[in-house]
C-alpha cells in the first residue's frame, strides 16, 4: 500500500514551497478513504483512527485539509450550471411520478477563521445551517380520503407529549402526567391502505447560505433531477416564514403542505391552555385534532377565537406558557397556514403530510456536525463538511461518484503565485 508519497526522491527541494507544492502526496485510493470515513464519523480525531484499520496513516489535520478541498470543490459542482457535466446529480430520463421537496433548519456552533481553539463568534458561536432533500417517489390516488381518522399514535396521550417535547415552542410540561387517560370513547378506524407515498431517491443539500441564495440551490438540484416535469409536485415545511419564502421565489408550482406534526404540537398546548382539568384538556385536543385532520381548520379557529375572547388580551411580559399567549399563537400559526392545510385533499392525491424525512435528515447531518465542544472554522470548515455529509447522504452516489471524478489532486499543488518565473 502506498498512501504517501515523497516529491523527490525522499528528499525536498528548497523551493517546494515557492513551486506551489507540499511535502507529501495522498493517492486517489487514500483521498477516498479518508472522505468517505469523515463523513460519517463523528470527528477527524475518529476517522483517524478507523483509517488505521483502513490502513492509512495520516493525522487528524490532514483529514480536515482533505474535507476542506473536497467540500469545496462540492460547492463548486453544487452551484455549477444544472446542464453542465460539472452538476452533481445524474441525468433523469423521465418525469417522477411524484416530486417532494422538504426543508429545515438546524444549528451548528462555529468559530471565527484564523482565530483557533475557542469561540469566538458572538452568541457562543451559533450559526443556523440549512438543510433540504429532494425525494423522487411513487403515490397511489384516491376517490376519497383513503385515512379519516387520525392514525392511533396522535391518539396517544405519551406519544403526543413526546412529540410535542421535541418542537421549539419552550411551552409547559407534557400532558402525559398521572390523571391523563390513554384511551378515548372514540377510537380511530385502522389503517386500510397504506396511502402514504414510497421514497424511491432522496438528495441532499445543506448550507450556512442565506435563504435566498439556499432557495436558488435547491432550485438547481431540483432541475438537475427533472423535479419540475413530475406528475405531481410537492413542497413541505414547518411554520419557519424562510421556507414558504422559498417556495413562492422557486417553487410557486409545487402543492404547499404545512407539516401536520406541527399542527398537533400547537394544538396539543392550546388544549392544555384553556382546560384546568387533564380529562378535559385531552378531550379538548381530540377534538380539534379529528377537526384539522379532517379539514374543518375554519372550526378548529373558530373554537379558538372563542376561548381567546373568554380568556382576553395577553399584557406584555407574561411568561411563554400563559394560557393567553398559548391560545393567541396557536390562532395567528392556524391563520398563517391555513392556506397550506387541506389535508384530505392531499391524503386523496397520495401526496405527504409530515416532514418525517426532513426531520429524520437534519438528525442524520446533526450527527456529524453538532456535539459537545465540535466547533467548526466559520464559514470555509463549517461550509466543507457540511457539502460532504450532504453528498454521503445523497442516495445517488454522488460522492463516490466526485471522489472518483475529481480535478487534480489539489492536495499538493497550490496556485502559482503570480511573481514566479516560468520554467
Amino acid at each position: 500500500m502506498l498512501v504517501i508519497v515523497p516529491i523527490v526522491g525522499g528528499t525536498f527541494s528548497p523551493l517546494r514551497e515557492d513551486l506551489g507544492l507540499d511535502a507529501r502526496q495522498l493517492t486517489p485510493v487514500a483521498v477516498r478513504k479518508i472522505t468517505r470515513l469523515a463523513a460519517e464519523t463523528r470527528s477527524f480525531e475518529r476517522a483517524v483512527i478507523a483509517l488505521e484499520e483502513a490502513d492509512v496513516r495520516v493525522s487528524a489535520k490532514t483529514v480536515e485539509r482533505v474535507i476542506l478541498d473536497v467540500g469545496g470543490e462540492l460547492a463548486a459542482r453544487r452551484d455549477a450550471d444544472p446542464k453542465s457535466d460539472e452538476a452533481l446529480a445524474l441525468p433523469v430520463e423521465d418525469a417522477p411520478d411524484l416530486a417532494i421537496v422538504e426543508c429545515d433548519g438546524g444549528r451548528l456552533r462555529c468559530r471565527e477563521p484564523g482565530h483557533g481553539p475557542g469561540v469566538h463568534l458572538e452568541g457562543s458561536g451559533w450559526r443556523e445551517d440549512k438543510n433540504a432533500c429532494l425525494i423522487r417517489a411513487k403515490r397511489q390516488t384516491f376517490a376519497d380520503d383513503p385515512q379519516p381518522e387520525p392514525p392511533e399514535c396522535f391518539c396517544d396521550p405519551k406519544h403526543v407529549a413526546k412529540i410535542a417535547e421535541t418542537e421549539a415552542l419552550s411551552l409547559a410540561a407534557p400532558l402525559a402526567a398521572p390523571g391523563y387517560r390513554g384511551e378515548s370513547d372514540e377510537q380511530p378506524a385502522p389503517l386500510a391502505i397504506d396511502w402514504r407515498p414510497r421514497r424511491l431517491v432522496r438528495t441532499v443539500l445543506s448550507s450556512l447560505a442565506e435563504s435566498k441564495e439556499f432557495g436558488r440551490q435547491m432550485k438547481r438540484e431540483a432541475r438537475r433531477r427533472g423535479f419540475y416535469k413530475a406528475a405531481a409536485k410537492a413542497f413541505l415545511g414547518d411554520g419557519l416564514p424562510w421556507n414558504w419564502s422559498i417556495w413562492k421565489a422557486c417553487f410557486p408550482e409545487f402543492t404547499p403542505i404545512l407539516d401536520f406534526i406541527h399542527v398537533l404540537s400547537y394544538l396539543f398546548h392550546a388544549a392544555k391552555a384553556v382546560h384546568d382539568s387533564p380529562d378535559d384538556a385531552w378531550s379538548q385536543y381530540l377534538v380539534w385534532l379529528r377537526g384539522c385532520w379532517q379539514g374543518d381548520c375554519e372550526q378548529v379557529l373558530q373554537e379558538l377565537r372563542a376561548w381567546k375572547a373568554k380568556l382576553g388580551e395577553a399584557p406584555e411580559g407574561v411568561p411563554e406558557n400563559d394560557p393567553r399567549l398559548l391560545v393567541a399563537k396557536t390562532i395567528g400559526y392556524l391563520e398563517h397556514n391555513l392556506s397550506r392545510m387541506d389535508y384530505p385533499s392531499y391524503r386523496k392525491q397520495g401526496l405527504p403530510i409530515t416532514t418525517a424525512w426532513m426531520e429524520s435528515l437534519v438528525k442524520e447531518i446533526n450527527y456529524r456536525v453538532k456535539g459537545t465542544e465540535m466547533f467548526w472554522n466559520n464559514p470555509d470548515g463549517a461550509e466543507a463538511i457540511l457539502q460532504v455529509r450532504a453528498a454521503a447522504l445523497s442516495e445517488d452516489n454522488r460522492l463516490l461518484r466526485h471522489l472518483k471524478t475529481r480535478p487534480g489532486y489539489q492536495f499538493t499543488r497550490r496556485p502559482k503565485p503570480p511573481n514566479l518565473p516560468s520554467q
